[in-house]
């Protein structure tokens, strides 16, 4: 699974525990992953599963993260 990340320059980065732990433990870095699931999950396009084809569904999750970044771009070039 490693190649296709250095193929596009996508460094990943695996967490893992260094000791044992019970109960709930907020693992670093995952709220990120987490956070952009939630913003994805909020078109309704990409709620359900209607495509047929993975192609498209994979460029609409493209567009879908476009808009998330422009949004985002926006807002912060208002703040400055």
């Amino acid at each position: 699974m490693r190649w296709p990340a250095e193929k596009h320059g996508v460094r990943l980065e695996v967490v893992k525990y260094t000791e044992v732990k019970y109960g709930f433990v907020l693992l670093p870095r995952r709220w990120v992953v987490e956070r952009s699931f939630a913003w994805a999950a909020r078109f309704r396009r990409l709620a359900r599963d209607y495509e047929r084809f993975g192609k498209i569904l994979a460029e609409l999750h493209c567009i879908a993260f476009a808009i998330l970044m422009h949004a985002n771009l926006t807002r912060l070039l208002a703040q400055s």
